[in-house]
This record gives structure tokens, sequence and C-alpha cells, in this order.
């Protein structure tokens, strides 16, 4: 099995979203970007709340 020495951590600071010219731009840390229709920045947006929400009931779960 291979070794990941420092495993990526979770980033703590959030996204920046933005509509220019009909799309939606997703500035995020470490210069990450992404560019998507509205239709897609939508659905994403839908998709990241519930899996917070999960994440959420989750970390509360193991604090008990």
């Amino acid at each position: 099995m291979t070794m990941i020495p420092n495993p990526p951590q979770p980033r703590d600071d959030p996204g920046i979203a933005s509509a220019e010219d009909g799309v939606v731009i997703l500035d995020g840390p470490n210069g990450i970007a992404i560019t998507m229709t509205a239709h897609a920045a939508a659905a994403t947006g839908h998709s990241l709340i519930a899996a917070a929400e999960l994440a959420e009931r989750q970390s509360l779960s193991r604090e008990r």
C-alpha cells in the first residue's frame, strides 16, 4: 500500500461564487476556480448543502 506523507486536510475557508456573462464562477482556496452554467451551479449548490448537512450530523454523532 502506498502511504501519502501529508494527506490533504479539509479547508475551513469557503469558496466565493459570482456571476459573469451568464455563467457562474466559483473561486476557492489556493487559486482553484471553476466555471459552470447556471443549471450546473444550482445543482452543485443543492448537492453541497445536502452533503454539508449530512457531514454536520456525522460530526455531531462522533462527538457523543
